[in-house]
């Protein structure tokens, strides 16, 4: 569109190509809501007025705000392809996504890079990158890719990469690994996303002098003032496993809410269905008492400001035309959806597409030794062992000490205590590497669970009940080329492929959640009380969240960022 155009159509010289009349603008640059007709041409905003448009819409009075962005979201979790994910949540409103595809590159590297940037093209959904930091995310696990600041080089000179993602090696930061500062140096001005729990005082105050302005990973409202305080941007995580809204909410007042932004990060399939995406946060964050034009603002203009997207996050002249319709500015009941001046969403269905999104063709990531591998059986060396204690909403664990059961010299799972046997399997170098180990809270009585998701590095990760069931669960990922699977007795109760990089599905979302909800029942079937076992599951191997994980090389006390014996005498 010429620069002259845009300008005759906000001047009425002439016509618009569309007029959205009689709308609530939900104002988020002055904090008010005000009764205007507004003008689009091609893809932006050109103004306020009863203009002559080609297309006139009557919003009867219904409320029109800028299109949400996520902060930050893996969109890998929702193990959908990028198409299928912008069915789901363009229709809740979502318009754009800052992501981090942090979960394929330490699968395939810079190939996962270029699949999701690929994938994304010609969707009703602006994807935008932030590079991944941490490939490998530490040195405790096996990832199939290692990314240097010059593996990376390349990517910088995308339009849809705009900065690097969060940095969860904060030791790396701190004690200035100079791998991590020559990340951090080559990404220059540009917004680096930060990753660190519990970090405070002047560990955080260097963590933060590196240029780190942002952290996702508060979970009370002292961590969360103490970083505002210090500076950083604050994005409030409503994921699945991780929910911390409620508890960082009464950090926002109306001083500091314009460093603070909604984000998702991780968010399962059956949550963004039957809960929602951003339209849910957001919806949350009024029904416990944040005032709604501010809730909004932290779903729009806040998350557009910090990662420089000049052009989005508004409503005003010049700028894009994301835009949402809905009717109650409580509930958030999204109507109709527009992007770039476009109607893309109506009554929560995604319109066809002008363009087909690309198909993007990607190798096998399955790659093990079971040579190497072994059976799972675990010698008893003590009588005790150390035991990762999963707590139910929460990316946290504990550190148990627990006796032992002990069968034929074998430590073996003990169901009645609930302390399941875990297994941790590489799947990129065929190196044969097997962590083993035991976790307390998933409440299996029978079978095994397995998954290829498993972060950072997605090796699989196994849990049950006994060894023959959790090598069964092993060999149906592998035949899967990646996938969820609930075994018991012998037999494979459901599964779900996830062929792309062993995380995401080619198949529509529908399908994928009807796999899912047969999953999730097979696992509350077998005794788990876990709302998704499985997002849990994907956690426990983890080695940068405290405080107990296990990984294919062992077991990692995440609080002294190190390997420690399993068991004690």
């Amino acid at each position: 569109m010429l620069l002259e155009e845009l300008i005759q159509a906000a001047r009425g010289e002439i016509e618009a190509d569309l007029l959205l009349k009689n709308a609530q603008v939900v104002n988020v640059f002055s904090g008010n809501i005000h009764h205007a007709d507004v003008a689009i041409h091609h893809t932006r905003v050109v103004g306020f007025d009863s203009y002559r448009a080609r297309q006139v819409i009557d919003l009867e009075g219904r409320y029109l705000c800028p299109g949400f962005l996520d902060g930050h979201v893996h969109l890998e979790s929702s193990m959908l392809r990028v198409s299928e994910f912008a069915r789901v949540v363009v229709p809740q409103g979502t318009t754009t996504v800052i992501a981090d595809p942090h979960e394929i590159s330490n699968v395939l590297g810079l190939d996962g890079i270029r699949y999701m940037l690929e994938s994304s093209k010609y969707n009703p959904l602006s994807v935008y990158v932030m590079l991944p930091s941490c490939v490998p995310a530490t040195e405790m696990e096996t990832a199939g890719s290692k990314l240097t600041a010059e593996d990376l080089a390349a990517m910088w000179r995308s339009d849809w990469v705009i900065g690097l993602g969060e940095m969860m090696n904060y030791p790396g930061v701190i004690f200035r690994n100079w791998e991590v500062l020559n990340k951090i140096k080559v990404a220059g001005d540009r917004p680096i996303d930060g990753h660190a729990p519990g970090l405070s005082g002047r560990d955080l105050c260097a963590y933060i002098a590196a240029g780190i302005r942002s952290d996702h990973e508060c979970t009370t409202a002292e961590e969360a003032r103490e970083k505002l305080q210090l500076g950083m941007y604050i994005m409030i995580r409503e994921g699945t496993t991780a929910r911390d809204l409620e508890n960082l909410l009464p950090v926002v007042t109306p001083n500091n809410a314009s460093r603070c932004m909604f984000c998702t990060d991780d968010r399962h399939l059956p949550d963004l269905l039957n809960e929602g995406h951003m339209n849910f946060v957001i919806r949350k964050a009024i029904r416990l008492g944040l005032d709604p034009i501010t809730a909004i603002q932290m779903a729009t203009i806040n998350t557009a400001r910090y990662f420089g997207l000049r052009d989005k996050g508004g409503i005003g002249p010049g700028l894009r035309a994301d835009l949402v319709v809905f009717d109650d500015l409580h509930e958030l009941n999204v109507q109709m959806v527009f992007r770039g001046g476009q109607l893309v969403a109506k009554d929560g269905m995604l319109l066809p597409p002008k363009e087909k999104p690309q198909d993007v063709p990607l190798r096998s990531s399955m790659n093990i030794n079971w040579q190497k591998t072994g059976d799972l059986k675990l010698p008893a060396q003590g009588t005790k062992a150390k035991v990762i204690g999963a707590i139910p909403g929460s990316l946290v664990t504990e550190s148990l000490l627990e006796e032992v059961k002990v069968e034929d010299g074998l430590a073996v799972a003990d169901v009645e205590r609930d302390i399941l046997k875990m297994a941790v399997i590489e799947r990129h170098l065929a190196s044969g590497n097997v962590g083993l180990g035991f976790v307390k809270g998933l409440g299996l009585k029978r079978g095994a669970l397995g998954s290829s998701v498993a972060h950072d590095s997605h090796n699989l990760v196994l849990v049950g009940t006994n060894d023959k069931d959790m090598l069964l669960a092993a060999h149906e990922i592998e035949h899967m080329r990646g996938g969820l699977v609930v075994v018991a007795d012998g037999h494979v109760l459901a599964s779900l492929p996830l062929p792309i990089a062993g995380l995401m599905s080619e198949s529509p979302f529908e399908e994928v959640n009807e796999k899912l909800q047969a999953l999730l029942a097979a696992a509350h079937e077998l005794g788990s009380p876990l709302h998704d076992p499985f997002m849990s599951l994907s956690f426990l191997a983890l080695p940068v969240i405290p405080s107990l994980k296990l990984t294919d090389k062992g077991l990692v006390d995440v609080t002294q960022f190190r390997f420690v014996p399993l068991f004690e005498d």
